[in-house]
């Protein structure tokens, strides 16, 4: 007997449903992991419920040597690397956006290009070129070249996000007397804030995980990031600390998940034009 059309529509749902079920598992347990390790005095790497729950992995990671340090010089690798990221990004892309030229798909194609190159492959010219310039083992040094590559995806966003404000807008500042900066900095960026957002997240999560980059810039130990600092927590002869490991990642993400809660609103809104080219 031949299926109905509604029968076939529920069978391809139910399979599609339970081809997502088994994603969202694929994902959740490496979180479930995690959360039930750092509470576990005895965490291997088996899902399971501890025998008793403790706080003693979050205890010997409390320290200003294995966490606050590496946290702190994090936050200023990733938060210096991504304001200067979103600032050059806006400048590079409002004339892109907004002046018409021959050059700007050739320029949009070749910064599309630079997003597909792997960051190993130029990382022993960088390493040479910090060595003679005495960039090496310095925290500006790092934070230029995270901005640097992150930049060029940074355009293409920030670029695309820009096509979305009206020209009417730049016009009518430049009518009341306003330069090309104002008008960036108090017509076009204020109406793109879901765009300036999305870029902020993007290119602070890709510094945020980023082990390589630091790892070969830098060379003092009091100097390394927590990407990096999250390495000793694996020992020699294959002895890992799970249960602190798990607890180090739990604080280790923290500072992610509070920037993405804090602008969740603007990503959530759009570009607040309703009334802006009115009247």
């Amino acid at each position: 007997m031949a299926r109905t059309p509604a029968v076939r529509r529920t069978s391809r749902r139910l399979a599609a449903d339970a081809g997502l079920l088994v994603l969202a598992v694929a994902f959740a347990l490496p979180l479930i992991w995690v959360v039930l390790s750092a509470l576990d005095p005895h965490a291997d790497l088996r899902v399971k419920v501890p025998d008793g729950i403790t706080l003693d992995n979050f205890d010997a990671i409390w320290t200003d040597e294995i966490t606050f340090t590496p946290l702190l010089n994090s936050l200023l690798l990733c938060g210096g690397a991504t304001l200067l990221t979103v600032v050059c990004a806006a400048l590079a892309a409002y004339p892109l956006s907004r002046f018409r030229s021959r050059l700007n798909r050739p320029f949009l194609l070749t910064v599309l290009f630079a997003t597909s190159l792997p960051v190993t492959a130029v990382m022993v010219p960088v390493y040479a070129l910090f060595v003679r310039v005495n960039l090496i083992d310095t925290m500006q040094g790092t934070i230029l070249f995270f901005a640097a590559s992150q930049l060029p995806f940074a355009i293409w966003l920030m670029k695309n996000f820009m096509d979305g404000v009206p020209v009417e807008l730049k016009e009518a500042a430049w009518t009341d007397g306003a330069s090309s900066l104002q008008s960036l900095v108090r017509i076009v960026l204020p109406l793109m804030g879901p765009g300036v957002a999305v870029v902020t997240v993007f290119a602070f999560v890709m510094m945020w995980g980023n082990f390589f980059v630091p790892f070969m810039l830098l060379l003092t130990p009091d100097r390394m990031p927590a990407s990096v600092s999250i390495n000793e927590f694996f020992g020699n002869r294959g002895m890992v600390a799970y249960g602190q490991l798990a607890a180090f990642s739990i604080v280790y993400s923290t500072p992610v998940v509070l920037l993405y809660v804090l602008i969740a609103r603007r990503l959530g809104g759009g570009f607040a034009l309703g009334g802006a080219v009115k009247g």
